[in-house]
């Protein structure tokens, strides 16, 4: 019997049993030889390297991570397969755990990972790509309505004592989605799921992404792939699904919120770098925005003195789009079978 030393790394979120269930089911003839630990995310939130410096040199590159390399390192130890969410590995960690040879991760992209390292020691990383997309695309749904239909200016005047029936104006109320265009930036696995919960609404939808191009059923639906400026200039609701990249990090500007219909909003549920906040409280400020949905920040926590914060015509959450029990399921079970994957000698799913 195939025997591995197996180190999984949760949290809050990612509970550890959640883990060892999932890899025992998928790996019945497997002794597996399991030891857990568990981080305190979210309670303690996440360290984050976009276009900062990292509080630790050897943690240079990796953008989202939780955990002491050194304690984590004497964590996997002679482990042979690291299951993990949030923990950094860093080449220094890497000599440290010269067992390893599989790092799963349960996230869209290994961003808790230094990928160089890895390969140059040929350890093999997977991950869990559209883990949370169901979550999140419902999610999107929820904050469009949010703002369109006035549901947070409601809740909040009501906690404050005030009944605002003028909300019910016809200069104050919003439109139905039935009679607006929404437009999404990205068609990955968040953007295709957004797609098609937004379809029986009846609105106009808008898609774009150079990377991919839309399915017959969208397409065959009436959904147009269009590029940026069209989107932006045709759009009473554009909401944001692309990563972060060199190509995308603040271009969600002054110029790009200039290009937006007047009145129109503006939805983030996905990374909060792609977006200068500033230009964008600018933007709500002067009117030519009525409303703004987010999720996400450039540094979180965020600032409590953040103006967005207290602008009455924005609805905002923190960071809990992807946040179901079923993301956790679907991760782990995408990790349990990359794993089985593994001690098969079978081809990863998704090689990062």
């Amino acid at each position: 019997m195939t025997r591995l030393q197996v180190a999984v790394i949760g949290d809050h979120f990612m509970k550890a049993h959640f883990f060892e269930d999932a890899l025992r089911a998928a790996l019945p003839d497997t002794a597996l030889e399991i030891r857990s630990l568990e981080l305190d995310w979210p309670d303690t939130p996440m360290a984050h390297g976009y276009g900062a410096e990292a509080a630790h040199p050897d943690l240079q590159g990796l953008r989202e991570y939780l955990g002491d390399p050194a304690e984590m390192a004497a964590f996997i130890g002679e482990a042979d397969v690291l299951v993990t969410h949030l923990s950094p590995l860093t080449g220094s960690m890497l000599d440290r755990c010269p067992r390893l040879r599989l790092v799963a991760v349960s996230r869209g992209g290994p961003v808790n990972i230094d990928m160089k390292a890895a390969r140059e020691r040929g350890v093999k990383v997977v991950n869990a790509p559209g883990r949370n997309a169901s979550a999140v695309a419902e999610f999107t749904i929820g904050m469009i309505l949010a703002e369109t239909r006035l549901i947070t200016k409601g809740h909040v005047s009501l906690k404050a004592g005030q009944w605002r029936g003028d909300l019910y104006r016809a200069d104050l109320t919003g439109e139905e989605l039935c009679n607006q265009t929404v437009g999404l930036i990205g068609y990955g696995h968040i953007g295709t799921k957004v797609t098609k919960l937004l379809r029986p609404f009846g609105c106009r939808i808008l898609v774009c992404d150079p990377y991919v191009s839309l399915d017959d059923t969208d397409r065959e639906a009436g959904v147009e792939q269009v590029d940026l400026a069209t989107l932006l200039a045709r759009s009473d609701i554009v909401s944001l699904h692309a990563r972060v990249t060199p190509e995308t990090t603040g271009f969600m500007n002054a110029a790009a919120f200039a290009r937006m219909k007047p009145g129109a909003y503006f939805i983030n549920t996905a990374r909060g770098p792609m977006v200068d906040y500033a230009d964008l409280h600018a933007a709500l400020q002067s009117g030519h925005l009525r409303g703004a949905g987010l999720e996400t920040f450039g540094v979180e926590p965020c600032d409590p003195a953040d103006p967005l914060l207290q602008h009455p015509n924005v609805t905002l959450t923190p960071h809990i789009a992807g946040a179901s029990l079923q993301t956790v399921k679907v991760a782990a079970g995408m990790v349990a079978e990359e794993l089985r994957r593994h001690v098969a000698g079978e081809p990863a799913l998704n090689p990062s």
